[in-house]
């Protein structure tokens, strides 16, 4: 049986200070993060149920982005957050 010693180490981008002017973006790829999550769930059979149950596959989140709960719409917008900074961290340029 093989032991599992992962362990992650994400770049720190803890320096880096997101420009107001990404807001707009930063919260059209939060709702891309739910729209790619919920497309996956679905395609592996998932549907909508008021609670989280693995076994039948239902989970209260398959719902529009807007219709989420503010701590749900969280989780999507640090994912956001994070990979902006890396890109912002590794040099890359952002513009419209």
């Amino acid at each position: 049986m093989k032991t599992n010693n992962y362990i992650p180490q994400p770049i720190d981008t803890s320096d880096i200070q997101l420009p107001e002017e990404l807001n707009p973006l930063l919260e059209a790829m939060a709702k891309n993060v739910h729209e790619i999550w919920a497309q996956e769930r679905i395609n592996q059979g998932w549907t909508y149920g008021e609670k989280r149950d693995d076994a039948l596959k239902h989970h209260p989140c398959l719902i529009a982005y807007e219709d989420l709960p503010e701590e749900e719409k969280v989780y999507d917008r640090n994912t956001s957050v994070e990979t902006l900074k890396l890109i912002l961290k590794l040099g890359f340029k952002i513009k419209r």
